[in-house]
């Protein structure tokens, strides 16, 4: 029994505290659950365009004749190819960056061909003004000059596609239109005012409020835990000055702070996150400065300096590993705030501005729904909000307990 218990307490001791720290995680089943929704929603997030029904750029493409289309409605487009050239992006850009339709989509209700032609019934459009006529040609090879055509990689001059009378030419443009240039598109989450698919607007919209509290929590972080570290760790003059300069900052209202650095640094999408950020760092110093004043004083520490390590060294080697279940949970507040953040300024029309999709700006742009019978337009993105903001306050709070190894 002895040997069995030094051979236990030798394989206990020699585990990592990130191992222990794992080990408990994995038997986590809330953090598990927790972990697998947000890697969902990053994995949407990051592949974008890859996998939203609208894949122009900012999902933005408007269709007005569908505008305000219930959820899971379904509708039938005539794809006509645009009279301009189109560059074709490679994958990462289509990912990053989207891909400009290189079709103008017709919403139709019905349609039949007639000669060399194609006729159709305009969706949502009354008669006499409901139907087009469109020639074979024109609906599937782009003009170039006003005489040359490309269709399918194949180089034909507009003037003989428009000669293909006999029945095999006007057969063959006939079954590529049926096959590629009619589609039906289903609206998951309906169409908004402007005709754009929710659903693609909501995965876009996603990029920005994980952006910004990704990086708006780093720049907190860098900041925050440097000036709490040094603060707490030497104390004396410097820790007067470093306190003096965050109470300055701690007196005036956050969300009148970012405004202010908003105004500074102009609207757009990337200055929001350094406004956001720049004014996080606060909390994040406080919390710290006041750990490492706890710890200094350990034995742990007193024999670093004993054995002449930097102060540097024992500052980030030493003391900030046994406060990081601190600096995490933490951080997961503040990922919540900066979300939250993120969304009010975009909301009030000093965030991301459009048209690149926020959650923000979807509410702000069909909040007056509410109290019609499209109140979902501003749910949706107000209940993705609620989850986003929700999922890091719970993984926060599960990180706490998990490496908060005392227990073990």
């Amino acid at each position: 029994m002895r040997g069995l218990f030094f051979q236990n307490k030798k394989e206990y001791t020699s585990q990592s505290i990130s191992k222990i720290t794992w080990d408990k995680f994995k038997k986590n089943r809330q953090g598990n659950v927790l972990s697998v929704f947000l890697i969902l929603l990053i994995v949407l997030a990051a592949l974008g365009y890859l996998i939203t029904p609208d894949q122009s750029p900012h999902a933005n493409e408007q269709l007005l004749e569908i505008r305000l289309q219930k959820p899971a409605s379904q509708m039938t487009l005539l794809h006509v190819r645009k009279n301009q050239e189109v560059k074709k992006v490679n994958v990462f850009q289509k990912m990053l960056f989207g891909q400009i339709n290189p079709y103008k989509n017709i919403p139709i209700s019905s349609y039949y061909f007639k000669n060399d032609s194609i006729v159709v019934e305009l969706f949502g459009e009354s008669a006499p003004y409901n139907r087009l006529s469109f020639s074979l040609a024109d609906v599937v090879a782009p003009l170039k000059n006003n005489t040359e055509v490309i269709w399918e990689k194949q180089h034909i001059t507009y003037t003989d596609i428009h000669n293909q009378t006999h029945s095999t030419g006007v057969k063959s443009l006939k079954e590529t239109i049926q096959k590629k240039h009619i589609v039906t598109k289903r609206y998951w989450l309906g169409t908004d005012r402007y005709g754009r698919d929710v659903w693609s607007q909501l995965i876009i919209g996603a990029r920005v409020s994980l952006s910004v509290g990704f990086i708006s929590v780093s720049i907190a972080l860098l900041i925050g835990v440097f000036l709490g570290a040094i603060a707490g760790y030497f104390r004396s003059w410097v820790d007067d000055l470093i306190m003096w300069f965050i109470n300055v900052v701690w007196s005036i209202p956050t969300l009148l702070l970012v405004i202010a650095i908003s105004f500074v640094l102009g609207a757009g999408f990337w200055q929001i996150f350094v406004a956001i950020g720049l004014t996080m760092w606060v909390d994040i110093a406080r919390v710290v400065r006041g750990q490492v004043i706890s710890i200094r004083e350990k034995e742990f520490v007193e024999a670093s300096k004993a054995l002449g390590f930097r102060p540097l060294t024992i500052i980030f080697k030493h003391i900030l590993p046994n406060i990081s279940g601190t600096i995490v949970v933490i951080s997961a507040s503040n990922f919540s705030s900066a979300i939250l953040t993120e969304a009010g300024l975009s909301f009030l029309g000093i965030g991301v501005q459009p048209p690149m999709p926020s959650w923000g700006t979807m509410i702000k742009e069909n909040y007056a729904y509410i109290i019609l019978d499209y109140a979902y337009l501003a749910l949706i993105p107000g209940v993705a909000i609620m989850l986003l903001v929700l999922t890091f306050m719970l993984l926060g709070n599960v990180l706490r307990d998990v490496m908060d190894v005392k227990e073990t």
